[in-house]
């Protein structure tokens, strides 16, 4: 007998744990904040804020995109090797800067209430202790959480050995209970103490026990017995997932290598290719958005042609020929950031510290403005604003053979941003074509406005932060 799984709405469980938590966090910076600055103009000028001052808005707003730009909601990362409370004090150090800045060159201290001396920037501190405070509080919740969580496996074939040693790599997801037939692929799992490794006949036993979710690996043949202990589960609160789909609930995406045919055709998503609506709409925004970036960022592409020109010889732009919608190639086209003739030795990857990158074009692709000229091939209608990257097609000779479900990303139109840009560091190996095909499969199946708009934001903190290559 085999089991089907039907997975909906439990499925967002722990994301909508943690976007729940990043909720609460802003909520909290906003009233502690608000607490903050009608202290000290209460004990400063024995006043109350006034909430229609339009220089609060702009004081709120600076603190704010420089704590997302900072990435300070998700408390237990760190970002190069620092944490969220540190982050939090740099941000607000910069803004606290940017603010004095602003004040002094304009002449505006003390023309208003809230920028008088002592006011703003003591404000400013005494929520800088208040986030920070938030953070470690959030982070400890979350260690907290991930020591009391347990996840139980039914299987342990190649597929569920594969997602188990992915679930170790993060030691925050918490404990792995695997019950199988005996199988040897379990060996190397039992060595961690994270993992034990049951009888898949002990499931009755087992099926008392509280747990973070249980995992099925499929296709796999359960009796009726079995079946039935999950369906008491799933009664009970518990979630059933399939391998995709917790990868999907727990990474926000869907490594192709823990596909399987049968998910594909029969699981949830993957409508935008197949929905004119979605389509036509989504082509219209890209129409809309491309002509304002095109006229606000002309100024900018202009300093940019001009810098490219003294840095070194060479035309300006770059074409490239890369593959599109349904496996089309056309020409793109970029800003140069490599000298003249960087490829005579033939097509290869670049990396880190390449050679043949200018030291302009290195800039260029910090912040990723070697891309503006792509906002052509969106108004010609060969890309989108937002969708996976278009590869080479010398490249996607060697990854189609070597990625299993690699053609799925040309479904739709190629990005000049998309979901793997934003949420995975630039790559340039087969291995990083692994994990970005991850991230697009999951753009591609979930794909929705309110995708598109976070990734635009996301796309805003790359630039600003210089994260491209």
């Amino acid at each position: 007998m085999t089991i089907t799984l039907a997975v909906g709405k439990e499925t967002k469980k722990f994301s909508q744990t943690d976007n729940l938590l990043c909720v609460l966090l802003l909520l909290g910076d906003i009233v502690g904040l608000l607490l903050s600055l009608s202290l000290f103009l209460w004990l400063r000028l024995n006043q109350y804020l006034n909430s229609f001052d339009p220089l609060i808005y702009l004081f709120f707003f600076l603190v704010f995109a420089g704590l997302y730009l900072a990435d300070t909601y998700h408390p237990d990362t760190q970002i190069a090797g620092l944490r969220a409370p540190f982050r939090i004090l740099i941000s607000n150090v910069v803004v606290g800067s940017i603010i004095a800045a602003l004040i002094y060159f304009t002449g505006v201290w003390g023309k208003d209430l809230v920028l008088k001396r002592g006011i703003l920037l003591p404000s400013l501190g005494i929520f800088t202790i208040w986030a920070m405070g938030s953070r470690i509080w959030a982070a400890k919740w979350v260690r907290s959480q991930a020591q009391h969580s347990r996840w139980l496996i039914l299987g342990a074939g190649k597929k569920a050995i594969l997602f188990s040693k992915t679930f170790l790599e993060h030691s925050s997801l918490g404990r792995l209970v695997v019950l199988a037939i005996a199988e040897p692929n379990t060996n190397e799992l039992a060595k961690s103490n994270r993992v034990f490794v049951g009888s898949l006949n002990d499931l009755p036993q087992w099926s008392q026990q509280p747990w973070s979710g249980v995992i099925v690996t499929t296709p796999m043949e359960l009796s009726g017995a079995e079946i039935q202990q999950l369906m008491q589960l799933r009664l009970s609160g518990v979630s059933i997932y399939g391998i995709p789909d917790i990868c999907e609930t727990l990474w926000q995406k869907l490594p192709s290598f823990l596909l399987q045919d049968n998910w594909l055709a029969f699981g949830a998503g993957f409508n935008l290719a197949g929905d004119s609506i979605s389509q036509k709409l989504k082509r219209l925004l890209d129409i809309i958005l491309a002509w304002s970036l095109f006229l606000f960022l002309s100024p900018l592409m202009l300093l940019v042609v001009l810098a490219i020109k003294l840095d070194s010889p060479g035309p300006v732009l770059y074409t490239q020929m890369r593959t599109g919608l349904e496996g089309k190639p056309f020409r793109v086209y970029k800003f140069r950031s490599m000298y003249q003739d960087a490829e005579k030795r033939g097509v290869q990857w670049a990396n880190e510290r390449d050679p043949r990158i200018t030291r302009f074009g290195r800039w260029l692709r910090l912040t990723r403005i070697d891309e503006l000229p792509q906002i052509l091939n969106v108004l010609w209608g060969e890309m989108s604003l937002i969708g996976p990257r278009p590869e080479r097609p010398e490249f996607d000779i060697k990854l189609r053979q070597e990625i299993p479900y690699y053609d799925l990303r040309y479904v739709i139109k190629p990005g000049i941003t998309g979901w793997a840009q934003v949420m995975y560091p630039y790559g340039a190996s087969v291995e990083d074509a692994y994990e970005k095909l991850a991230y697009d499969l999951y753009y591609i199946k979930n794909y929705s406005l309110a995708l598109d708009l976070a990734i635009i934001f996301k796309t805003i903190r790359v630039v600003l932060l210089g994260k491209g290559r």
